[in-house]
């Protein structure tokens, strides 16, 4: 059943601890940027950002002085350069700062920068956003244990990430579902499951229509669609464990409703075992580097005591396992999920394995 409000107040941002600062530091995501968040709030105008259909998009663009600007556009030029090449200022020639666009919505107050090649005019975007440490816990763990790699910069109070490509979930949703085929319908059922169970597991909230992208694939004769988180804000912060479920927010009733309509109990148990299982392969490949960032994630304080206290019975009830009762911070829920999926994956295969050879 899908409930009208399932977030609570306005979630807080966290100050990176110093062992994250160091892991980050260790995994080269920690370098040092010219230019800061604060530096983009010297705007002195702003013009709002209408999309194709002339309603508003909730981003403003934002115009600065003459001197700013210049120095601005320079930096960001940099920026680009340390992001996507190895940071040294021979391609600023070719690159031209088209737009500095600030999100007006949500917690994290964005800017988008888009920076496009002048000799071909082939663009791109990056995102400056405020450094919140339950954000950059959610976007290693979305490089980590997702299908996808992630490009993000840390330095102090600035978190630079690149840009995902995709089509927006709540117009995807609206404008493109309905002429979707009947395959296409039943293939996004599937990936929507998978995407609910992958959101749990790893504790993700807030994956609301307008915070994730449907990414379509050509593929032969047909295309193929994925669905990939692009908000990262809400990692192991609230109490309630609907909230890490994308199946209980009211944008994605029409995606839950195709669930039901195009796949039988059995399946969605498959897909979600799938799931669970490319999960716990991706922990047991990721070696010292997803081991070292629970370590610090279990010490780190990123939710509030009674989000803790709650979410920690809720999935006591889901999974039975006591371990979950002596949790005190929300790292230690998250570990012990992703070791629950750990092990039940290879105690599984094991069972599979020892049932094979008795056969034989």
């Amino acid at each position: 059943m899908l409930e009208e409000k399932l977030m609570s107040k306005k979630k807080p941002a966290y100050p990176v601890c110093d062992a994250l600062d160091a892991y980050l530091d260790q995994y080269s995501r920690k370098i040092e940027l010219p230019i800061f968040y604060e530096d983009l709030l010297r705007f002195i105008g702003s013009v709002v950002v209408y999309d194709s259909n002339e309603e508003d998009t909730l981003w403003v663009r934002v115009y600065y002085n003459e001197f700013d600007r210049k120095e601005i556009d320079t930096s960001l030029k940099r920026v680009y350069s340390l992001l996507h090449s190895d940071g040294s200022a021979h391609i600023d020639q070719y690159l031209n700062v088209d737009a500095v666009d600030y999100c007006t919505f949500g917690n994290s107050k964005p800017f988008r920068i888009k920076v496009r090649n002048i000799l071909n005019d082939n663009f791109t975007y990056f995102y400056v956003k405020k450094t919140d440490a339950s954000r950059i816990y959610g976007l290693e763990l979305e490089h980590i244990l997702s299908p996808y790699n992630l490009n993000f910069l840390v330095y102090k109070d600035t978190l630079i990430e690149e840009h995902i490509a995709g089509i927006p979930g709540d117009f995807f949703i609206k404008e493109m579902l309905p002429k979707c085929s009947e395959t296409e319908k039943a293939q996004l059922a599937k990936e929507f499951v998978k995407f609910n169970e992958r959101c749990m597991i790893r504790l993700l909230g807030d994956m609301r229509s307008y915070n994730y992208v449907i990414v379509a694939t050509h593929d032969f004769d047909h295309v193929v669609y994925k669905i990939r988180a692009i908000d990262f804000d809400q990692q192991c912060f609230e109490g309630k464990l609907k909230v890490y479920r994308p199946q209980f927010f009211k944008e994605n009733f029409l995606m839950v409703e195709l669930v039901r309509k195009k796949l039988m109990k059995d399946s969605i148990d498959q897909y979600k075992l799938e799931e669970r299982s490319i999960i716990a392969k991706r922990i047991l490949s990721s070696g010292d580097r997803i081991k070292l960032l629970d370590k610090i994630c279990k010490k780190d304080n990123i939710s509030l005591p009674e989000n803790v206290k709650r979410l920690k019975s809720e999935i006591f009830e889901l999974t039975k396992d006591v371990q979950f009762k002596k949790c005190k911070t929300m790292g230690e829920i998250l570990d012990l999920a992703l070791d629950f999926v750990k092990r039940n994956y290879q105690g599984v295969s094991m069972k599979q394995i020892i049932e094979h050879k008795i056969k034989i």
